[in-house]
């Protein structure tokens, strides 16, 4: 029997629980000559505050980017069905990079620039993959089929706890995989951490049939193969004629690290939130301060002082 749980407003944005060096403010000093043609970030955990809102100091740094002459994207994990809360954070401007690259919007024109599914049975082929290493999983799944105007509810199945604010039907496991392709399949374990469960999943999933991440939300995503950030900002930088190179990016997630990686091979910048991910310190060319210290728009202000 499904059970049908409701969304709440569509601009009421999900809490994303501050994590060690939210509030942290850092010293930037002089951040150099080099200044971007385009500003890439993530949303949640790096732009957006813990309780999920966009303080009065980012929207003002993001109106300043805007009305430099340097568009600002936002690229998150969040799926279609969250597209109003992305526009509302976005200022309704711009491209919204969503599903970690496998859903990108042209939000002036209202035009759905791209959409990527994965076949059922590939999809059930990486998840028996996965469940052979990690015993059984939760899942909860995007329904790639349901991406255009009639946008039904996420499939969910009992006991994944789904954090976001959008309809949900509630499903015994064997039907949560819809018969059509998926946008991506969330994966949950009882057992194992975010960390722990990706490592696993990558070590059985080629790249060539899937890619697998994480968003710091405490399960992982399988998603069509080459769906990253990095593929989706590629989409949003041909609308804006933009290079990776001329990308000042943010982030603070191992979903993140794609985008940022490709920034960095081509020369631009990336910055990493003083509450990212180990990795995504490790990896970024930069730090500014946490995603409630204004670390964002911090950065932003010192690039133009």
């Amino acid at each position: 029997m499904t059970a049908h749980i409701p969304a709440r407003a569509a601009n009421q944005l999900p809490a994303h629980s501050g994590g060690a060096g939210s509030d942290v403010v850092l010293e930037l000093g002089d951040l150099g000559p080099w200044r971007p043609r385009l500003v890439a970030t993530d949303l949640d955990g790096t732009l957006l505050t813990s309780q999920g809102t966009v303080s009065d100091r980012t929207r003002a740094a993001m109106d300043a980017s805007w009305a430099a002459g340097v568009p600002v994207v936002g690229v998150t994990g969040r799926g279609p069905r969250l597209l109003d809360s992305v526009r509302t954070t976005l200022g309704g401007r711009g491209v919204a990079v969503l599903a970690q690259g496998g859903f990108v919007v042209d939000l002036d024109r209202d035009e759905v620039l791209r959409t990527v599914g994965l076949p059922r049975d590939e999809a059930q082929a990486v998840v028996d993959a996965i469940e052979a290493v990690t015993g059984e999983l939760v899942l909860a799944v995007e329904d790639a089929d349901t991406q255009g105007a009639a946008l039904s509810p996420l499939r969910v199945q009992h006991g994944f706890d789904w954090p976001y604010p959008e309809p949900a039907d509630l499903l015994p496991r064997h039907e949560v995989l819809p018969p059509g392709p998926v946008l991506k399949v969330f994966l949950r374990s009882e057992t194992l951490g975010q960390d722990e469960l990706l490592a696993l999943a990558r070590s059985v999933t080629d790249p060539s049939v899937a890619e697998v991440t994480h968003a710091g939300l405490g399960f992982i995503e399988v998603l069509p193969p080459g769906i990253t950030k990095a593929s989706g900002l590629a989409v949003a930088l041909e609308r804006f004629g933009v290079a990776m190179s001329d990308v000042l990016v943010f982030g603070d997630m191992p979903n993140d690290l794609p985008m940022i990686t490709a920034v960095n091979e081509a020369g631009g910048r990336s910055v990493a939130v003083a509450n990212a991910h180990p990795a995504v310190l490790a990896a970024a060319t930069a730090r500014t301060g946490g995603h409630d210290a204004d670390g964002v728009a911090r950065y932003l202000e010192a690039l133009h002082p």
